[in-house]
């Protein structure tokens, strides 16, 4: 082990592309909302606004969650793993936070090889 792993200095361990996992729950029920990613510029403008803000890889840029459709996620508290590789978002979530309209993205679960709508 190393200070990374048991002290209290903030500092990620990026991968080789400059990113952490970023998971966002919703602080009042626990509810797994979504998983996305940050670079350091996206965790210093979250940390910094309140709001949570990720890198796409898909745009290739940085994206605050609810720019366009005002579903912003208000972050209550943002706690790192042991080895500082992935980040826990607790947030207040202001709509759907999925870009089809779904309260999570994770509406489906997998069963018996298919995809089954969850209630």
């Amino acid at each position: 082990m190393d200070a990374r792993d048991t002290g209290l200095t903030l500092d990620p361990k990026y991968d080789a592309a400059g990113l952490v996992t970023a998971v966002a729950t919703d602080a009042a029920t626990g509810e797994l909302l979504m998983v996305a990613h940050m670079n350091a510029e996206a965790l210093a403008a979250t940390l910094a606004s309140g709001e949570a803000t990720f890198w796409s890889r898909s745009r290739n840029r940085l994206w605050k969650k609810g720019e366009t459709s005002g579903h912003v996620l208000r972050v209550v508290e943002v706690r790192i793993d042991c080895d500082q590789d992935a980040l826990w978002l607790r947030v207040e979530p202001a709509g759907p936070a999925c870009h089809t309209g779904a309260r999570s993205c994770f509406f489906r679960r997998i069963e018996d090889g298919r995809l089954v709508a969850v209630e």
